[in-house]
């Protein structure tokens, strides 16, 4: 029980991002300053927290023996993960952008032939059905949201989200075939940060000569972000998840805690920017997509279980 209402805890800290970025997007804030402010913020902390424990050299080091192949995965893994999402807040609320971009689940299992061609690796069949009652969920919702507005609105909103759903298992994956185990989670993920800046730079560069420099509100509320998405719910959710690694049926109830960023940034929106209260065909679709991320998790569970007896009975 005290890993799940961590990870409850964790989905909380992570919808900040779809109800803020929404929030600064109605205020008249460049989505490019959400984007970019976000990694930027994070970079010194990350610093502070991987500095503590003397950490830093060997990402340094990391770094400079293959500095192409981490700036090119984490460009993919962070920028054109998060980037196309602040993008998307434009044409539609929080609430809707942080359900489909659960689409990333059913990304992850199309991606697994392609991750690592030494090991011939066939698309989880099981897991794709499953993640139809995602895709459908999605649909529902976007279904709904064209009905109120243009369908250039809905196209604008959905095609970036389905890049990101694919750029980030793609990048993410990448990556941690390229440490392969030499550097723990936050060490990778400081080492992402530092190799995707010339990204952020490029992308802040582009948002003065478009927007200008951005106000007040929209650094402060990107440094909660960065600071609650970034940071404190990645602990929370790593913390989670290390409590029952040694209990597939736990970890897969940690794992689908997530699917609650959905239902926190609805409330969170409805609560604190005074969105409209979504159609009852919505709620419809809500609840597909959270359905589909428990269903996920379970079976993903079953297998795993499965997959370690079988290696207790050939040893």
């Amino acid at each position: 029980m005290k890993a799940i209402l961590i990870g409850v805890l964790s989905a909380v800290f992570f919808s900040v991002t779809f109800i803020l970025n929404r929030s600064m997007e109605l205020e008249g804030g460049s989505w490019v300053w959400s984007a970019s402010l976000r990694f930027m913020f994070m970079l010194p902390m990350l610093l502070v927290i991987v500095g503590y424990k003397k950490n830093v050299r060997p990402v340094i080091q990391h770094l400079r023996e293959q500095p192409l192949r981490w700036m090119t995965w984490s460009t993919i893994g962070f920028g054109l993960f998060y980037a196309p999402i602040t993008f998307a807040t434009i044409y539609g609320p929080g609430w809707l952008v942080a359900a489909t971009f659960q689409i990333t689940i059913i990304a992850g299992s199309l991606l697994v032939p392609f991750l690592n061609k030494k090991v011939k690796q066939r698309i989880p069949i099981q897991s794709i059905f499953i993640s139809l009652i995602i895709l459908s969920g999605v649909f529902v919702m976007q279904l709904e949201h064209a009905s109120s507005v243009l369908l250039t609105s809905v196209l604008l909103c959905v095609i970036p989200l389905i890049i990101s759903a694919f750029a980030y298992p793609l990048g993410n994956r990448k990556m941690m075939q390229l440490v392969n185990g030499n550097l723990n989670t936050f060490q990778r993920i400081l080492g992402m940060t530092i190799a995707s800046m010339p990204f952020w730079i490029f992308l802040s560069i582009y948002g003065i000569i478009a927007h200008g420099t951005p106000n007040t509100s929209q650094v402060l509320q990107t440094f909660i972000v960065a600071v609650s998405s970034g940071i404190i719910a990645t602990v929370l959710f790593f913390y989670a998840t290390e409590l029952v690694n040694h209990d597939n049926h736990k970890l897969a109830a940690v794992e689908a805690t997530q699917s609650g960023e959905v239902v926190f940034a609805l409330f969170g929106e409805l609560f604190l920017l005074s969105a409209p209260l979504p159609s009852f065909l919505s709620f419809v679709g809500m609840a597909l997509v959270i359905v589909g991320i428990i269903l996920h998790s379970v079976i993903s569970a079953l297998g795993n279980r499965k997959i370690r007896k079988l290696g207790i009975r050939q040893a």
